[in-house]
């Protein structure tokens, strides 16, 4: 049987598009009107800019406490890289318990914080969120669930939407105007197949099929009849698939290989890293297949920041610590007093990140720019630069 293994001890957690999918959490913040009321606080760009900072610590699972750390020590460096801004961060840890993360929140609202940075899972932030919402501040988690953005949450975690847009976007001014999802039964697979979806309607493609598998091997050989006819029968230009638990793209794509089904018979595409791990760039599947890639160049640079800085790699998740302290001291450095509230934090020009350019739509959610990749003879090739700037081809 197929092995599906979750990083983390929460419904949803996992890897794969710079921040997987976080749970979903049960109650629903409000999402910000376009004209509604600003939330957060104005400040002195010439003061110290207080920022909590709530990452997981002494969990006793060693990949999340690595992840942790990771969040900690890139937030230091985007407060010591700061321009004109000086950054009072305050790191608090938490466990993955929302009584924990709540409990953080509330000391460091107390302790005079302007902006809570964190936490890491969705149900500890929108707890979060509902929690200090009297005390007038804006929270920054590092979830990518849109699901819990609205009012005063925030999500800076790459999203589903954003990978399939990007991918589906690219596709149709490739000519490819046919889809067919592919998508797993659980939560985070029901989450992406809805972005998949969102994304054909909104670039005026067609949604010409859909197959949901469960995470099994013989779910997954119960659809290859199905998809292999749709893709030689030419029924589908496109297969995109959510394959967001490690061992569902190895296995699919493979199998969808054997049948004779590969990227020339109809191109196959995913919401998920397809680089990662790198022992993926040898499946015979994945060749010629497209995935969604942040700016690579600026990545490198970090990561060799970090590793001479703290003697090891960062987490791949933990470059958003970096994101959303730097975004704050952008603001503030250039002497905005709106540095933590929702007018600063939703500017159209958005920020440069260690991942690329990304900007915080006013619902609470994220757009980040990404370039477009595929795997030919086990290396990546980027075929779509991911973009510097917002400029024309981005929506607000």
């Amino acid at each position: 049987m197929l092995s599906i293994a979750k990083r983390y001890s929460r419904r949803v957690f996992q890897a794969g598009i710079a921040a997987g999918a976080l749970a979903v959490a049960a109650c629903q913040p409000t999402s910000i009107g376009d004209s509604g009321p600003a939330i957060g606080p104005q400040i002195d760009p010439g003061q110290p800019v207080q920022i909590a900072l709530l990452v997981p610590g002494g969990t006793g699972n060693q990949d999340l406490d690595w992840l942790g750390r990771s969040l900690a020590n890139s937030a230091r460096m985007a407060a010591a890289d700061a321009d004109g801004a000086e950054i009072d961060l305050r790191v608090y840890t938490t466990t993955p318990a929302e009584a924990s993360a709540v409990e953080a929140a509330e000391k460091a609202a107390a302790e005079g914080a302007k902006i809570i940075v964190g936490p890491l899972f969705a149900d500890s932030a929108n707890a979060v969120g509902n929690a200090i919402k009297d005390n007038n501040l804006n929270v920054l988690s590092f979830s990518n669930n849109t699901e819990i953005a609205g009012s005063n949450v925030f999500v800076l975690g790459n999203t589903f939407d954003n990978v399939a847009d990007r991918l589906v976007s690219y596709g149709v001014g490739q000519g490819l105007r046919r889809f067919l999802m592919v998508y797993e039964n659980d939560a985070a697979g029901q989450i992406g197949a809805n972005a998949i979806q969102s994304a054909i309607a909104q670039n005026g493609a067609t949604l010409s099929g859909r197959q949901e598998h469960a995470l099994s091997q013989s779910s997954i050989d119960s659809i290859i009849p199905a998809v292999t006819q749709a893709a030689k029968g030419d029924q589908i230009d496109a297969i995109f698939m959510t394959a967001n638990q490690q061992a569902v793209l190895p296995y699919l794509t493979d199998q969808l290989a054997e049948a004779g089904v590969t990227s020339r018979e109809a191109q196959l595409m995913g919401l998920t890293r397809w680089d990662i791990p790198a022992a993926r760039l040898q499946l015979p599947g994945v060749q010629g297949g497209w995935f969604a890639l942040p700016d690579t160049s600026m990545q490198r640079q970090f990561t060799q920041r970090y590793r001479s800085a703290f003697g090891e790699a960062p987490h791949e998740l933990g470059s958003l610590g970096y994101d959303g302290v730097a975004a704050v001291a952008a603001l503030a450095g250039s002497g905005n007093r709106n540095a933590v509230n929702t007018i600063g934090l939703t500017r159209p020009a958005g920020f440069t990140g260690v991942n690329g350019v990304f900007r915080l739509r006013r619902d609470g959610t994220n757009e980040r720019g990404m370039a477009v990749a595929t795997i030919n003879d086990g290396t990546v090739v980027v075929i779509d630069p991911a973009p510097r700037s917002f400029g024309r081809g981005f929506g607000f």
